[in-house]
């Protein structure tokens, strides 16, 4: 996979770089503010059960 993107980019090795670096900070950003945010509500670990030792209710 990681062959042919480096393939398709055009350019001489410097922009190939160029062109890898923009495309992980593209993916990163689709991920963190995006995918992170729709999926973080349906995630359990909000959901804590455990009560701190040696505190008893009142």
């Amino acid at each position: 996979m990681y062959g042919w993107i480096w393939r398709q980019l055009p350019g001489g090795r410097g922009a190939k770089v160029l062109g890898c670096v923009l495309l992980l900070a593209a993916v990163l950003a689709l991920l963190f503010f995006v995918v992170f945010p729709f999926v973080e509500p349906r995630l359990p670990f909000n959901d804590v059960t455990v009560d701190p030792a040696g505190v008893s209710p009142s």
